[in-house]
């Protein structure tokens, strides 16, 4: 594939990293909540999950996500 200038970079971004972090940790909460029998564990998990994903949105809404090809800087708010 030698010239061939296309790279995909599989969402590498600060926006995916943050989201799927928090998502990582609310599914640990969310599995503890399992094991140790706790309701109200889980549900804080289930609402760290939201935040995981409204994060990892509003972060790429920013700027912080990956650039889709033949989109600026400027116009890369809301897909």
């Amino acid at each position: 594939m030698a010239g061939n200038d296309h790279h995909d970079n599989h969402g590498q971004s600060v926006a995916a990293w943050t989201g799927v972090a928090i998502l990582t940790v609310a599914a640990a909460i969310m599995c503890w909540a399992v094991v140790v029998a706790s309701t109200g564990l889980f549900i804080a998990g289930a609402v760290l999950a939201v935040i995981g994903v409204v994060t990892g949105k509003v972060l790429a809404m920013a700027g912080f996500g990956v650039q889709k090809p033949g989109r600026n800087q400027v116009d890369s708010g809301v897909s």
